[in-house]
């Protein structure tokens, strides 16, 4: 089977179970309307192409009997009493950030540029965050 690709969002509506069964099997399938232009794509491989295009390089310091946890070059910190909490912490500050992004940050010069990380917060569970800010496999 081929790329679906649908001229309008009538189109795209009349045939949703074919476009979805695109998006899911991985195939490209795309939506024009107007003069926008749609990808519609299975979630968990959008999650997994993510994790590997934004790093998180996330930087651990022990300090004062606790740790901090930070993501350069974001205003994303958290802290903790152990290394756990300290993670736990900043996936909790990353959805808060998330939140802000896609309500009034996502226009802001200093933060446009972070729509994949908000994308990759938004399609992750608590787990799959941790998982990436730790690097683990």
């Amino acid at each position: 089977m081929s790329a679906v690709h649908y001229e309008s969002y009538t189109e795209a509506r009349a045939h949703l179970k074919d476009l979805l069964d695109a998006a899911g099997q991985g195939r490209v399938a795309t939506v024009r309307r107007d003069d926008e232009y749609t990808a519609v794509v299975d979630a968990e491989r959008l999650r997994y192409a993510l994790t590997k295009l934004c790093a998180a390089n996330a930087q651990v310091v022990a300090e004062n009997g606790g740790w901090s946890v930070f993501l350069p070059g974001l205003p994303v910190a958290a802290d903790g009493a152990t290394f756990d909490e300290a993670v736990d912490e900043m996936i909790l500050a990353l959805r808060e950030y998330a939140d802000d992004w896609q309500s009034r940050l996502r226009a802001a010069p200093n933060h446009r540029e972070n729509w994949g990380l908000v994308q990759l917060i938004g399609l992750s569970d608590d787990a799959q965050l941790r998982d990436w800010l730790v690097g683990a496999a």
